[in-house]
């Protein structure tokens, strides 16, 4: 296969201009002015930029345990056609993924897929903040990193333990930053929209004093810490500060922070309501700010699907949080980021692919030779409207709404697994 007349870009080396590639036995075999040879398909990415797959450090595939609301073939279609061709999935199924036959079982299934799967593990047993794993057990058997994703480590002895014991084995830990007591309603934030609806909902020192605490455990313990779809500005300047200080500390930011504020609960209802929960004009600006500085160097979705049913929940709080977000992620990100003049496109990509995969020390990231064929061709330009999806759920907020980025192509291992 050859790739004509893309602008390439690629984050890891800082390059980019209009080139050619040439794909060989799942490779990247060449760049530049190249000819094309008898046999070759030949894509004509005129116009179009050609960059890295994207990879997300942050989804939840719903498999096991949750397959009606989404599963490892329907959520690689997802990721497919949203230009993902590497995903990190959570450990919160049923069972957890806190043994090695959880963890294989579905390694081995996503060996099926179009698509490159990974799984983290659980720090602890049943997500209970009790017991830790067997770290050593789990990354032997292909954990990516560890983490207790949508519940918060309270022991923080514990917490410090395991992000020693991931030290040791060089691999992240991430942590979902809510306390508990701090919150009446989770997946609203206590401002406007709680007022709206008549509750307390989640003030943002639930997300902040956990974060404040693991900056410094992280600084102490040495680990690659991912501080997980952050929503407080205030937590972005710890983040920055512990960063200043040589922490090993990371953070992710979703699209939806970046893009809505509390006032699409009002709106939405519970497709806007997630967890932490949408805040503020000015904890969004402060999102973008850390995106800016490399305080937060990671764009992550938080791809979380939800049947009708459970998202029409009455009272609306009473439903669960999350919204889908591998579809619309690269479409939001130019949008908010690009298009305002926030970041560049080189900046943007670099979130979304060679830091994830420099992190995760992933084989993807990059378009360079002798690298994996994993690529997604979009116009940055070109709008489309939010309508159909390949998730098998469609909780999202953004229904209906016309965003640039239209995907051409996603290529994974040099095969073509999305066409536009």
């Amino acid at each position: 296969m050859i790739i004509k007349n893309g602008f390439v870009i690629d984050p890891m080396t800082k390059t980019q201009g209009e080139s050619d590639i040439r794909i060989e036995g799942g490779l990247i075999k060449e760049i530049g002015q190249l000819t094309p040879t008898d046999g070759e398909e030949i894509i004509d990415a005129s116009g179009k930029i050609v960059a890295p797959g994207l990879i997300d450090t942050h989804i939840h595939f719903r498999d096991p345990g949750f397959t009606h609301k989404e599963d490892l073939h329907t959520g690689s279609l997802s990721a497919a056609k949203g230009g993902f061709t590497s995903v990190i999935c959570m450990a919160n199924t049923k069972p957890v993924v806190d043994s090695v036959e959880t963890l294989t079982d579905i390694l081995e299934r996503a060996k099926a897929e179009d698509i490159n799967i990974y799984q983290v593990g659980s720090v602890t047993y049943g997500l209970k903040g009790k017991e830790m794993t067997d770290f050593e057990a789990l990354a032997a058997a292909g954990a990516a990193g560890f983490t207790d994703d949508g519940i918060p480590i309270m022991d923080a002895t514990l917490c410090y333990k395991a992000m020693e014991r991931a030290a040791a084995l060089d691999l992240p830990i991430s942590l979902h930053e809510e306390d508990p007591a701090f919150i009446a309603q989770n997946g609203i934030n206590h401002g406007i929209a709680s007022e709206h609806y008549g509750i307390e909902g989640s003030p943002s020192i639930a997300e902040e004093s956990m974060v404040a605490r693991d900056c410094l455990l992280a600084l102490r313990s040495g680990a690659h810490t991912v501080i997980q779809h952050i929503s407080s500005g205030n937590s972005v300047a710890l983040v920055r500060n512990a960063k200043a200080m040589g922490a090993n500390i990371h953070a992710e930011a979703t699209p939806h922070h970046f893009t809505l504020t509390d006032e699409a609960v009002i709106k939405h209802g519970s497709l806007a309501k997630m967890n932490p929960p949408l805040r503020t004009e000015w904890d969004r600006m402060q999102i973008i700010e850390g995106l800016k500085d490399g305080t937060i160097d990671l764009i992550a979705t938080d791809h979380a699907p939800h049947t009708a049913e459970e998202k029409a929940a009455d009272p609306m709080w009473a439903a669960p949080s999350g919204i889908t977000g591998l579809e619309t992620a690269l479409g939001l990100a130019i949008k908010s980021l690009v298009e305002p003049g926030h970041m560049t496109m080189m900046q943007m990509l670099e979130k979304m692919t060679s830091n994830p995969a420099a992190l995760y020390k992933l084989p993807g990231g990059s378009i360079a030779a002798g690298k994996p064929a994993d690529i997604v061709i979009f116009d940055p330009e070109e709008e489309w409207i939010v309508e159909e999806f390949a998730s098998r759920s469609t909780n999202t907020p953004f229904t209906g709404e016309s965003l640039p980025g239209k995907i051409e192509y996603t290529i994974c291992g040099g095969k073509v697994i999305y066409r536009g």
